[in-house]
């Protein structure tokens, strides 16, 4: 296997305000079209927690990740595994660029729904086990993209849909994937998910941002020219008190997000400190959590997102 980069969110935890609107029944959820219920725990209120099994082994607790290309173990899970290093890639995080050990697992599950011989990075989870120590590794999209994906963070509710059944039904608005300009068919991991917006205090130029279900808030980088001045100049510094997640980040003033036909009013967006933090070979602009959203489509089969902003 050729060394490569990957992409990987493995955790932001912002504590960014995000305001959630919430209609929970007494009624346990379901997901449509009689698809098997999966009903994950929420880490810091945004990350989706679900127990998985490994090589028939577990159950032990993943975060549903579609903003890492690969899945993830902790060290000391792969040691009790036995999961043997096969190479070696450089794993693109929001904060560093690191060199991880890659494993083929025998099998891997969530729910009823399992995959062969999926590829997993040995990585280090210290900053999610700090949110939640239960945390053993990553699903991403080496596992998810398999599968069209709802998530509803309103009825703690995820569906995995093989046949394209929840799409059938949906009315919202489908918004397309932006095709990767570096896309390289030999390397055997998992597109990233992209789309275009544009927002209010950048003008009319396209904004690409990952689609990322393992961040609890939007992220702005500095890397394009055009992007630096604008970021740097509106960029509120930090109090010497803040925690230490949310220092790395600067918030920038809320703003509003055409997303589609349709627009998002004040998205709380931050923006890394560090230069080192915002490379300037980064493809994407920025990220868009999930979180945002009350409930979120993701068709793998066709490449769009949709975004239920009711």
């Amino acid at each position: 296997m050729k060394h490569t980069a990957i992409r990987t969110s493995l955790l932001i935890v912002l504590a960014a305000q995000i305001s959630f609107t919430c209609a929970f029944s007494h009624a346990e959820p379901r997901c449509p079209s009689g698809l098997p219920d999966l009903h994950p725990r929420l880490v810091a209120g945004a990350l989706l927690v679900v127990p998985v099994m490994v090589n028939g082994s577990g159950p032990y607790d993943f975060i549903v990740d579609t903003g890492s290309q690969l899945n993830v173990v902790d060290p000391s899970l792969a040691s009790e595994l036995n999961l043997q290093s096969q190479a070696h890639v450089g794993l693109i995080t929001t904060a560093s660029v690191k060199e991880a050990s890659v494993a083929v697992m025998d099998s891997l599950q969530a729910g009823p729904y399992a995959i062969q011989h999926p590829f997993a990075a040995v990585q280090d989870l210290g900053m999610l086990q700090a949110a939640d120590p239960r945390i053993r590794g990553v699903l991403g999209e080496n596992f998810l993209g398999h599968f069209d994906l709802l998530i509803d963070y309103r009825r703690k509710l995820l569906c995995f849909d093989e046949s394209g059944a929840i799409g059938k039904d949906l009315r919202w608005e489908r918004i397309p994937f932006v095709l990767s300009s570096h896309a390289d068919p030999d390397v055997p991991f998992a597109e990233r998910l992209v789309i275009s917006v544009r927002l209010s205090h950048i003008g009319a130029r396209p904004i690409l941002l990952q689609i990322d279900s393992g961040s609890d808030g939007p992220i702005l980088f500095r890397g394009a020219k055009e992007l630096e001045k604008f970021l740097l100049r509106r960029a509120t510094l930090q109090a010497p008190n803040v925690g230490e997640a949310r220092r790395p980040f600067a918030p920038l003033p809320p703003q509003d997000m055409k997303l589609g036909n349709r627009t998002v009013r004040g998205v709380p967006f931050v923006t890394p400190s560090s230069p080192a933090m915002n490379r300037s070979d980064r493809e994407e602009d920025g990220v868009l959590a999930t979180a945002l959203f009350g409930r979120v489509y993701i068709s793998h089969s066709s490449r769009y997102i949709s975004f239920d902003l009711k």
